[in-house]
């Protein structure tokens, strides 16, 4: 603490003070003794008096009430900047009609003070709230990728062209729904934690982590023979493609047509399959007993590669014919299919053992670049007693806890066992029949539009 020592021009300075307040004191008390006298004496002196006094109590009663009005006055939801013309401002607490919805936005800022200002405000004129915010600093400028509630009726040219006039640019726009409203730190923790859980979570927690994108394995030694091309351990990234080196062997790729990814993007991706690579192979040791229409129970439970040799014995007591129908022709290397099908990098796989602990049947749910596969194959003599549709029903159920909009399964037009199981979903379908084969489609759930085309759909192809 600093001692303050008084100095001479200071202690002057408060004989002043002394000498001012008592003069003012006698000086106001005669002024008013004065006046009062001069009024008294007056013909209507206590009139005057009474009536001076009445006007002073009025005129603080007023001041009073006025200053409680102000304070308990309610404050506009969004206030008018002083930019915006009158004219064109919205009317103060008035909200929107017709309902809301939801909608992701990323737009590129310049990266200088205020400039996220300017497009609160542009957004805010429109009456739209920014639920959530993150921001991807690049060389030059920043990526801010917004979750917006907006009025239903506007479109999405008018919610790009707001963002426009508040200084942002390369605007990409989609419906979003109630499962982004979940915070980003959140929805991170959650997709590793189902990632820590199983091996297979990892395409869908990529798919789910940037959106609507294209998610493909590529095997380390492909079916066609030759060397894939190798990836840096860390990772490479350029543009909208994204490739990662796969824990299990060979490697990841990420894809979308549209909003090139950001470093941030890439280090969380990073994240993700380094706590893949970490944990090694893994598979949810769960399992279902089941009981058939006929009586007899069996067991449901997640496969892996650890049942290879249980699904080559299955496949050698298939009939060339079921075979057939399953791999839509001659399956001479069972060895290889049943590594890629059983493989998590690529799927799930549901397995079916009798009492005995036979297996019996095999039931995929394989990730086809940006869409979803279902396949079965079901032993001969276990055909036509509810096992496929059983298997089916199921793997429907995890294709729409992953949130894949649709699955579609490819068979032959002459397989009445699979249209059956299809249609007993009870689910809208879509049929394509193309030389002999047959696609039927099944729909999980309305598909998002986005405001820019996504890029045509992967190729079925197998």
């Amino acid at each position: 603490m600093t001692d303050e020592i008084p100095t001479e021009s200071s202690r002057s300075h408060h004989w002043r003070r002394d000498l001012v307040e008592p003069a003012a004191l006698f000086g106001a008390a005669a002024t008013a003794h004065c006046v009062a006298d001069t009024v008294a004496h007056g013909p209507d002196g206590p009139v005057l008096l009474a009536g001076s006094a009445a006007a002073l109590l009025a005129t603080a009663a007023f001041h009073t009430w006025w200053s409680r009005r102000r304070r308990t006055r309610p404050v506009p939801t969004a206030a008018r900047p002083a930019a915006v013309p009158a004219a064109d401002a919205p009317e103060a607490g008035r909200a929107p009609e017709g309902g809301t919805a939801l909608w992701r936005m990323r737009t590129t800022v310049r990266d200088e003070p205020g400039s996220l200002a300017a497009l609160c405000v542009a957004l805010a004129h429109r009456h739209i709230d920014i639920l959530s915010l993150q921001t991807h600093p690049l060389a030059d400028g920043t990526v801010d990728e917004l979750l917006l509630r907006a009025p239903a009726a506007l479109a999405a040219t008018e919610l790009a062209a707001a963002a426009t006039a508040g200084g942002g640019r390369e605007t990409w726009l989609e419906r979003a729904d109630a499962h982004d409203l979940v915070d980003a730190p959140t929805r991170a923790l959650t997709l590793a934690t189902r990632t820590a859980l199983d091996a297979a979570e990892l395409p869908l927690a990529l798919r789910q982590l940037f959106g609507r994108c294209t998610i493909r394995s590529v095997p380390a030694r492909p079916a066609r023979g030759g060397a894939a091309e190798p990836v840096p351990a860390e990772g490479m990234w350029e543009g909208t493609v994204m490739r990662l080196r796969d824990p299990s062997g060979g490697s990841i790729t990420v894809e979308r047509p549209y909003l090139p990814f950001t470093p941030t993007e890439f280090a969380r991706a990073r994240a993700l399959v380094e706590l893949d690579a970490r944990l090694g192979p893994r598979v949810p040791p769960r399992s279902e007993v089941m009981t058939l229409p006929e009586g007899n129970a069996i067991s449901v439970r997640r496969a892996g590669i650890s049942d290879l040799a249980a699904a080559r014995e299955m496949h050698d007591r298939c009939s060339p014919a079921t075979l057939a129908r399953r791999y839509h022709g001659p399956a001479g290397d069972a060895d290889r299919y049943l590594r890629h099908l059983l493989s998590p990098r690529f799927g799930r796989t549901l397995a079916v053992h009798t009492a005995s602990g036979r297996l019996v049947a095999l039931g995929h749910l394989l990730w086809d670049g940006d869409e979803t596969e279902v396949a079965l194959l079901v032993e001969d003599e276990w055909q036509r007693r509810g096992v496929g549709g059983e298997l089916l029903r199921r793997l429907v159920g995890l294709a729409t806890e992953a949130r894949c909009e649709s699955v579609y399964a490819v068979t032959r037009s002459s397989n009445t066992g699979m249209v059956a199981a299809m249609r007993g979903l009870g689910l809208p379908l879509d049929y394509q029949i193309e030389d002999g084969t047959l696609v039927i489609t099944a729909r999980l759930a309305p598909a998002p539009a986005p405001s820019r085309a996504a890029g045509a759909p992967a190729s079925r192809a197998r």
